[in-house]
């Protein structure tokens, strides 16, 4: 079980993500590209490529599911309450590495490897 204070606490750990209003609901984004939203206080909404959505869905079905938007997949709905921290952890870097500028990557990750 991950809290939504410990979630926001995750999703703002990395480098120049912000929170912003997204159609009255919280959104996580760098340089302005939504990498996870927050539907409710006991759901996150996390942008995965379609390969990381099937392995999420596929190892962690009660902590997650596939997220559409329309026709088209989007990413995972996180279940807080079934979630470990290090799933989110881990979901939420991959989705941030998606959006991030390439210098905040290849930043990121020299920081990573040392």
């Amino acid at each position: 079980m991950v809290t939504f204070a410990a979630a926001r606490r995750l999703a703002l750990s990395f480098p120049e993500a912000t929170e912003q209003d997204h159609h009255g609901m919280a959104s996580f984004r760098v340089q302005g590209k939504i990498f996870a939203t927050v539907p409710d206080a006991h759901h996150l909404h996390v942008m995965l490529d379609e390969f990381r959505t099937h392995a999420a869905v596929g190892t962690a079905p009660a902590a997650c599911e596939e997220l559409w938007w329309g026709k088209r997949r989007s990413g995972v709905r996180v279940h807080l309450d079934h979630v470990t921290r290090t799933m989110l952890a881990d979901w939420l870097e991959d989705a941030w590495l998606r959006r991030a500028p390439k210098r905040l990557r290849d930043a990121y990750e020299r920081h990573a490897e040392e």
